[in-house]
């Protein structure tokens, strides 16, 4: 059983992606759905994705050996945290670990979530936390950065409706969700600013550039976690690539929760974290970013 089925002319394959057929060379699409111009054409495929998984990166498990260098994934909440850490699991093999205990992801799969975050039995473990003490704990970290604009969506709606749930029209027009802006986006822009002054080795990704070019920034992140991986691993966990946390679809009623002063003071905290990367000799923030 395989999870692809290409077409070419009259004959028929069954197939993985592989790195001399990952699948991102499409043409373009005008060409689909010309049943007999594409038979004619020997040279294009059809591709089809079969309902069988792609399992050739699905095993995981925890390290054999305890781990030298203790390593933080650490974000803001609502910046993709645990889609990082699916991607993460499938790419290296290994659980990743977390500072805190979520019933819930640990019954998804997230094996590691009940395993003491302390072990050094996982790749590495995921943590919101900010602040010295906290920070100087690991010995080094991926430090993943979203847009702020839609990490405080995402965080509200987790709070009001859970891991895949929308906050209802009633939220979003009570007080909570002003009071939730002044108090999240600061945080937004003191957790990244921590963690560039006190990290002692780190990683930045960006939540952005993960969506937009998986498997290359897969690759950084594998290669700081000193872990080899096939090309055709990394390839299954593209076709795997979005995990069981990812909410669907656009939210009822879709509205622009951001009023002009709110967007004034995100933009301000967007800025002050695009300088402090560029300080620290990192790229500044995605040009989607700034300003809105």
């Amino acid at each position: 059983e395989f999870p692809l089925a290409i077409l070419r002319g009259w004959e028929c394959y069954c197939a993985y992606p592989t790195p001399q057929f990952n699948l991102r060379d499409a043409v373009d699409s005008s060409l689909c759905g010309q049943e007999s111009e594409a038979q004619r054409l020997a040279e294009y495929c059809e591709v089809y994705q079969t309902p069988v998984q792609d399992t050739r990166c699905t095993d995981r498990r925890f390290l054999p050996t305890k781990s030298k260098v203790f390593v933080a994934l650490s974000s803001f909440p609502g910046a993709g945290n645990t889609w990082a850490r699916h991607l993460i699991e499938h790419a290296t093999g290994f659980y990743t670990g977390s500072y805190y205990f979520d019933g819930t992801l640990y019954n998804k799969g997230f094996k590691g979530e009940k395993d003491h975050w302390r072990s050094r039995r996982t790749i590495c473990v995921k943590t919101h936390e900010s602040g010295r003490r906290e920070i100087e704990m690991f010995d080094s970290a991926i430090l993943l950065i979203r847009n702020p604009y839609r990490s405080l969506v995402a965080e509200f709606n987790r709070k009001c409706a859970g891991h895949l749930g929308y906050a209802a029209d009633r939220n979003w027009k009570s007080k909570e969700w002003p009071d939730f802006v002044n108090s999240y986006a600061s945080w937004w822009s003191s957790h990244v600013l921590d963690w560039l002054r006190y990290g002692k080795r780190l990683l930045v990704v960006h939540y952005e550039e993960l969506r937009r070019s998986l498997v290359p920034t897969l690759r950084e992140v594998v290669a700081f976690l000193n872990v080899s991986v096939s090309e055709e691993r990394l390839l299954c966990v593209e076709s795997n690539k979005e995990g069981s946390f990812r909410r669907r679809g656009r939210r009822p009623h879709d509205l622009e929760p951001f009023t002009p002063a709110m967007k004034d003071l995100i933009n301000g905290y967007i800025r002050t974290v695009d300088r402090a990367l560029r300080d620290h000799n990192w790229a500044g923030l995605p040009r989607e970013y700034v300003p809105r």
